[in-house]
């Protein structure tokens, strides 16, 4: 498959851009079509916005972008720009306020994609930086996956049965290679200048040293993390930092988000589903706070992001920085699991054809990775088309995550792609892997 930063040929761009948005709505239909409007309209969480608000803040963006920013169009519904405003009212509050209703949501959502995919149509992809290569569409195709994984979320947090199904991931055997890789100390390149549709903060390419460290060849799972609760890991103020301690005791936190036991075992809920934990999974729905934890408690350490990265896309024999870690090309099946295919992450070890070039395991998809570092900008940051996607949030209270989870869609998901969140949220589909410092004489 073709990278994009090698399409040129107009038609090309239309054909990834057409496909990109067609994704992402069709399963934004598949979202808000299999709960009924009460469950649309009802807030599941005080984390989370209604279903219902995500349907047509999709929609308003889509306008406010494609029709209103590239093709210079008239505003559509200008009284409803304020109610879909994602920073003007918290996700609290906007049950209370005046919503398009479920039917007008879709129609209003629907109206825009029909104008918004006839600007596509006549689109030349150059001039502005906004339309060079497609860039616009590429971002309202990732902002809308972005909001389908939100809503995922949502769909975790709903309290009624189940609405969503799909296929388990294929078994495979129990992992029984290196439990960790060796990443040679040395400069790599971080970040792009060159990929089309990155988002300003993955920009622009620099070259950054990393000393020599060791890191997991699979995300830490359910079983290890389960020795970690066992051995009193929560109960054990040594291990987490004094944020993180008063956290814990202070919501009385035992265990991954949606886990409880009974009979002598542990369950989790997932999508409506009561199961036994399954062991070799990724341990999933854990906090900052609580990775932080049980690496000290295994004598390790959480990753930094540019160690995280470097694990992830640097190829040492040609000295340079692939898009994924199995290479440039786009992301299939057989190497991550991605796109909602699933609903929940595939066994440690799976996709051996998506391993890095020094043999890291599901570094994309699976389970979002925490890591130690803060969100930071990165030399000659420039914000771009707009500072509320990433400059205002540049500090220390939020962590990074990288990796994806198999709620991202492989459009929204990259080996530059960074995310980030409070070191409290346990709602998101995260996880990590644990990394330590290489002695001396690792090369």
């Amino acid at each position: 498959m073709t990278a994009p930063e090698t399409l040129t040929d107009p038609e090309s761009l239309r054909e990834r851009a057409l496909d990109a948005l067609t994704t992402a709505r069709d399963r934004t239909a598949l979202l808000t079509s299999c709960v009924e409007d009460p469950e649309l309209t009802a807030q599941h969480s005080p984390l989370m916005s209604p279903l219902v608000w995500d349907l047509a803040h999709i929609g308003n963006q889509e306008e406010l972008w494609l029709l209103r920013a590239v093709a210079g169009r008239d505003a559509m519904r200008p009284e409803i720009d304020g109610l879909y405003d994602a920073f003007e009212h918290p996700r609290a509050e906007r049950p209370s306020l005046p919503l398009l209703p479920p039917a007008e949501a879709r129609k209003y959502a629907a109206e825009v994609r029909g104008r918004a995919l006839d600007v596509l149509e006549g689109a030349a992809f150059h001039g502005t930086p906004l339309t060079r290569a497609g860039f616009a569409f590429g971002m309202i195709a990732q902002h809308e996956q972005q909001h389908d994984e939100t809503m995922l979320i949502t769909h975790q947090l709903r309290r009624a049965p189940a609405a969503l199904t799909a296929p388990d991931p294929a078994p495979v055997p129990r992992f029984t290679g290196p439990s960790e890789v060796l990443v040679p100390g040395g400069p790599f390149t971080m970040g792009t200048s060159t990929e089309p549709w990155a988002l300003d903060n993955e920009r622009p390419a620099h070259r950054r040293t990393v000393p020599s460290f060791f890191i997991d060849t699979t995300p830490v799972t359910n079983a290890a993390y389960l020795a970690f609760i066992e051995d009193g890991g929560y109960g054990d103020e040594r291990w987490w930092t004094p944020e993180g301690w008063d956290h814990v005791r202070g919501h009385g936190i035992e265990a991954p988000l949606f886990w409880r036991r009974e009979g002598g075992q542990w369950l989790r809920r997932r999508f409506g589903v009561t199961e036994v934990v399954p062991p070799d999974e990724p341990v999933l729905h854990v906090s900052w706070y609580e990775a932080d934890a049980y690496a000290r408690w295994a004598g390790r350490r959480l990753p930094t992001e540019e160690e995280w990265e470097k694990a992830a896309r640097h190829d040492p024999a040609a000295d340079r920085s692939r898009r994924y870690p199995w290479g440039d090309a786009d992301p299939t099946p057989e190497h991550a699991n991605l796109g909602q295919r699933h609903l929940r992450p595939a066994p440690a070890g799976s996709y051996p054809a998506g391993e890095s070039p020094l043999g890291v395991r599901q570094l994309i998809g699976d389970v979002w990775e925490w890591t130690s570092s803060d969100l930071a900008p990165y030399p000659g940051f420039a914000a771009f088309p707009y500072r509320e996607y990433s400059e205002v949030f540049f500090g220390p209270e939020y962590k990074v995550l990288r990796g994806g989870s198999f709620a991202v869609d492989p459009v929204a998901c990259r080996g530059t792609f960074r995310n980030w969140d409070y070191p409290i949220r346990r709602q998101i589909f995260s996880g990590f892997r644990t990394a330590r410092d290489a002695g001396p004489g690792c090369a």
